[in-house]
């Protein structure tokens, strides 16, 4: 009985063994999975536009992949929560860093990417930012970005309220203690001096005096202003449009891509937002047809929610990434960080991308080159001008 025993646990031990072989055979001999990191508010304040970053660059990762992926190579994109704050989001970069990111589409926020960018730039680690809009963002010969920069927003704004004859006396409400804001306003003022546009009333804020705007709404009131110039973000947007409301400033409110998420934020209040305008390289209501189907499958994907510019620029970061490795012909992302970096910056100024917010083209300090839209509110959604 023994002998048999022990011959009937060696076949068992065999067949295990055979089969453990099988497996192996049947895994890839090298896993050539490309890993993009991604950073953003997930949580806080800005986690509007952290979601949707993630979810269009998720969406696009997906495609892509279900494409057969790039020259041989699957993406894999990882994401990071900051919380829009710059420390969490160089501990965001050192995590992703650790668990294998080859490239950074990030940060979401100009803030926290200008202190990122000091780490790819010491790792020269190819960084993407989709909306991480301030100068100092890309600074370094290692950084691109999708998203207009905060001067190019002001000087457009101030182009199309002139070109448009939508005032000729604009009153403006800024943060003095937020590098986006700050940064379109002073474009903007000086463009609109080209505009024959008179700034009637400046009136900032800072960040520990953003819940009351009476005392500003009331100088615009005085001011005689027509339009009203928001370089901000919703949520200070909300409340001076609550407070609009209740002091009787009857006047057309305008802005820059920090408005998106207004809707939202405002509740049961979303009917105030109606008229308001704000330039952005995105409608989703526009009707070519790559816009049609990428606002489609984001809606098949992540519910009834309608994608707006942050979530076309994480899809459109993506693809811009695809067509970079394709032209510099990268197939093995077993790689070197710098040598994909070196690699990519050279195939950044040669690519032209068609995306969803524009086609686009690269000089070598990063910046792009696209047109900007118009949008109304009207009704709680987005409608091209």
């Amino acid at each position: 009985m023994k002998k048999i025993l022990s011959l009937a646990l060696a076949a068992a031990l065999a067949v295990t063994a055979l089969s453990g072989c099988g497996k192996k055979a049947e895994e890839p001999q090298s896993d050539n999975t490309l890993v993009i990191g991604g950073i953003g508010p997930l949580t806080g304040a800005a986690a509007t536009y952290g979601n949707a970053v993630k979810n269009g660059a998720t969406l696009a990762v997906e495609e892509i992949n279900a494409a057969g992926g790039v020259n041989g190579m699957m993406l894999k994109l990882a994401f990071e929560d900051d919380e829009h704050d710059a420390e969490k989001s160089v501990n965001a970069y050192n995590t992703l860093k650790d668990n294998g990111m080859k490239i950074l589409m990030g940060t979401v926020t100009s803030v926290p990417c200008v202190a990122v960018a000091d780490k790819t730039k010491e790792d020269n680690m190819f960084q993407l930012t989709p909306s991480g809009s301030s100068v100092e963002c890309i600074t370094n010969d290692n950084a691109f970005r999708v998203c207009f920069s905060d001067p190019n927003q002001g000087i457009a704004s101030a182009q199309y309220i002139g070109a448009n004859a939508l005032a000729s006396k604009v009153a403006v409400i800024y943060n003095s203690s937020d590098v986006y804001s700050q940064g379109i306003y002073e474009k903007f003022a000086q463009e609109a001096a080209k505009q024959n546009i008179q700034i009637v009333a400046a009136e900032a804020f800072t960040k520990d005096s953003a819940t009351d705007f009476t005392v500003q709404i009331q100088k615009i009131k005085e001011s005689g202003a027509e339009l009203v110039f928001l370089p901000i973000y919703y949520q200070e947007a909300a409340l001076i449009l609550t407070q609009a409301e209740k002091a009787g400033l009857d006047v057309v409110f305008f802005g820059c891509d920090g408005l998106d998420g207004l809707i939202d934020q405002l509740g049961d209040n979303a009917a105030l937002a109606d008229g308001v305008m704000l330039l952005t390289p995105f409608a989703a209501d526009a009707e070519d047809e790559k816009t049609v189907a990428f606002v489609k499958a984001y809606k098949d994907k992540f519910g009834k929610d309608t994608p707006n510019q942050f979530a076309a620029d994480g899809y459109d970061a993506i693809y811009i990434i695809k067509a970079a490795l394709e032209d510099a012909g990268i197939s093995d992302a077993s790689i070197s960080i710098s040598d994909l970096c070196d690699a990519l910056k050279t195939s950044m100024t040669k690519i032209t991308v068609n995306g969803v917010t524009g086609q686009m083209q690269w000089s070598a300090d990063g910046e792009p080159t696209k047109e900007p839209k118009a949008m109304v509110i009207e009704n709680g959604s987005y409608k091209a001008k």
